[in-house]
């Protein structure tokens, strides 16, 4: 047993260049992935603090590489340029468990106003330390080893512990309050596997350091743990930064159902807007009329009937009267909301729920043209509300542009993807109908230019002379 126990770490230790560089990839590759895949966009809270965990798996990625390369660069270097790349990484492994700390404490947000001032913690403790054990430490001590060792040791103690527990607790957290109330069970798990990790590496990372003169570090440092353990902890960092990139980046898939449900609500809206008018249309020119006509028949027969039939005639004309005043409010009731909006504040209105999912540039020329109807706003704001749901779901693009221009009277309202264009027979689905009655209801021309890997520009001109 002592045989294998000792080949296993003569192995380990002529492997350490392998180790090390495996470390860093993981941390590396993690955060990088994050990075690709995070939405500022989104409503999550999960979204916003992202990038703070990415810069802590590639920062600390590049710090553990140090310890690969730097020794190589022995033979090349002076003395004087290999400490200063030393204290470089040194800065590399305080910022990277200060950009921990802080996606910790940005997950806890929103704080209590009267907890506000601790959210910048985190970057006050790395200047403590940047001003305290790595700039005086550096001027007070007689050995750049120990000054390194130190400093080592207490960016560990004082960022990384605390930025690993933060971190786990907060992704916890979140898990309950933002991903359990949306039915994800599957995504709360890996969160929660997630928040697991953290808390592993905050207590591997932070609590096991180069064996000093000082209590923790005399009792629990790197070289007791590698006699206990045999391997080194940078083993089990690895193999908590491997957990905690597979399970937060399968996490990630809560964007995609997220912007699925933001897509499900858009078209959600735009079915109701559409029902509730077609049913305002035909009750206006249905119901309505046919009511009316009745009213004025009961009326004309009251005129002509004998006495004691004329007065239920009246009572009945009275009736009709009162039901075709509840219809005309009940109208106006359901065109209110869109009464007094002007067309570009409709337009964002439209395109913010969009913004959640991808990006869209808008373009509005000034001055626009004299002031539309809110019949004509609702009928634009639908029109672009379908536009870019059907982009969004269809064309397979990283950006749309919506551009309102204004020229000789004319307003031109044109939507543009940068996707895979339609197919060369499309068919008249739900959206393509809907926006072709927009169009006629507008009195406006409809056009669609597409080509295939192109994308597909939808232009829609109203001329404002004949809408005024």
């Amino acid at each position: 047993m002592e045989t294998l126990i000792a080949l296993l770490r003569e192995w380990l230790f002529a492997n350490r260049s392998l180790i090390l560089f495996v470390y860093g990839q993981v941390f590396f590759l993690f955060g990088f992935a994050i990075l690709l895949r995070s939405r500022q966009r989104s409503r999550l809270n999960l979204a916003r603090s992202l990038p703070w965990l990415a810069g802590f798996g590639v920062l600390h990625g590049l710090n553990e590489w140090g310890d690969l390369f730097l020794p190589i660069q022995e033979r090349f270097l002076s003395q004087p340029a290999l400490e200063l790349l030393e204290s470089f990484q040194l800065i590399l492994l305080a910022v990277s468990f200060a950009c921990l700390f802080q996606f910790g404490m940005e997950l806890l947000r929103p704080l209590p106003k009267a907890w506000q001032w601790i959210r910048p913690l985190p970057f006050v403790l790395f200047l403590l330390w940047l001003m305290g054990p790595f700039w005086f430490g550096l001027a007070l001590s007689n050995s750049v080893a120990d000054w390194q060792l130190w400093a080592n040791a207490l960016a560990r103690y004082f960022l990384c512990i605390p930025g690993g527990l933060l971190a786990g607790y907060g992704l916890l957290r979140q898990a309950r309050l933002q991903i359990r109330p949306l039915g994800l069970t599957a995504i709360e798990r890996m969160l929660t596997i997630a928040a697991g990790a953290l808390a592993v590496y905050g207590v591997f990372g932070g609590l096991i350091v180069p064996a000093l003169p000082i209590f923790p570090a005399n009792v629990i440092n790197a070289e007791k743990f590698t006699q206990i353990f045999i391997f080194p902890p940078s083993i089990f960092r690895s193999l908590a930064g491997l957990v905690l990139a597979v399970t937060v980046i399968r996490s990630l898939e809560v964007f995609d159902v997220e912007a699925e449900r933001i897509i499900l609500e858009m078209e959600e809206k735009q079915m109701v807007s559409s029902a509730r008018e077609r049913m305002a249309r035909d009750l206006h020119d249905g119901a309505l009329q046919q009511v009316y006509a009745a009213g004025l028949l009961a009326q004309s027969l009251s005129k002509k009937a004998p006495p004691e039939t004329a007065e239920g005639l009246q009572r009945l004309v009275l009736a009709i009267n009162q039901s075709i005043e509840q219809l005309r409010a009940f109208l106006i009731q359901n065109q209110a909301e869109i009464e007094n909006i002007e067309l570009i504040p409709a337009l964002e209105t439209v395109i913010a729920e969009t913004r959640r999912v991808i990006p869209v540039e808008t373009h509005w020329q000034t001055p626009l043209p004299p002031v539309l109807t809110p019949e004509q706003i609702n009928h634009l704001t639908a029109f672009t509300r379908e536009a870019l749901s059907n982009a969004i779901r269809h064309a397979q693009t990283d950006l749309i542009e919506v551009r309102l221009d204004y020229v000789e009277e004319n307003l031109r309202l044109t939507i543009r993807d940068f996707g895979q264009g339609l197919p060369a027979s499309p068919e008249a689905g739900f959206g393509l109908r809907n926006m072709r009655d927009r169009a006629r209801l507008l009195g406006a021309s409809l056009r669609f230019e597409s080509a295939p890997m192109k994308g597909t520009t939808i232009i829609l001109d109203l001329s404002t002379t004949e809408a005024a």
